[in-house]
């Protein structure tokens, strides 16, 4: 029983890994373009951030799975399931922490673009060198949020077929008629929060020299 549950974990970390390593920078370049001057850029990720958060993720999930074929005409084999999941889950990530990233990048001074550019800074050192350092460490709280939350929501993951740990644990619940398979899933997923918690708590105080 156990060793089913830690395969049906090892996909929830391939799908908790692989969303955070497409979702983290492409939300980066989603909340540049929300701050963009350049309005229809700015329109047009204001409209996705709209869809994705206003939408649920099990359903971006479904249309991800079934637009190749039912838009395009494309048929996908059994593997395209887990890789439908990724999509959904990078889109649909990479929409919140653009709006988190956007709201640090905006609570940052003025003076701090003054004083960077009176140094002789660029507007790409600027950012990179100061303000982002800073950045990171105002939305590290409300990011560690999200990422708990990720964890979490790999359990939708199901929905197109994919066998993560929750999808295992039911199977085992039904065959077996017992409920410790979900008594051992959820002590495994509350574990691994309070391991992400510590690793945030430990970037926080490394971040610390940075203050307002």
């Amino acid at each position: 029983m156990f060793g089913m549950l830690m395969q049906g974990f090892v996909t929830s970390l391939e799908v908790f890994g692989l969303t955070l390593l497409g979702a983290v920078p492409l939300g980066v370049v989603i909340a540049l373009g929300r701050l963009s001057k350049f309005t229809p850029l700015r329109l047009i990720t204001q409209l996705y951030i709209s869809i994705m958060r206003g939408t649920p993720l099990m359903l971006q999930m479904f249309a991800v799975f079934f637009m190749p074929y039912y838009v395009f005409g494309i048929k996908t084999g059994a593997g395209f399931k887990f890789t439908a999941c990724i999509i959904a889950f990078i889109i649909n990530y990479a929409a919140y922490f653009a709006e988190i990233y956007r709201s640090g990048i905006q609570s940052m001074p003025t003076g701090q673009y003054e004083a960077a550019q009176v140094l002789g800074y660029s507007p790409s050192q600027t950012f990179f060198r100061i303000i982002l350092p800073q950045v990171i460490k105002r939305i590290l709280p409300a990011m560690g949020n999200e990422i708990i939350t990720l964890i979490k929501d790999t359990s939708l993951a199901f929905s197109v077929g994919v066998a993560e740990m929750f999808t295992t644990s039911k199977a085992l619940v039904a065959s077996q008629r017992t409920m410790v398979p979900f008594m051992i899933a959820a002590a495994i997923y509350w574990v691994t929060c309070l391991f992400i918690e510590f690793c945030l708590s430990r970037a926080e105080k490394k971040l610390g020299y940075y203050h307002d």
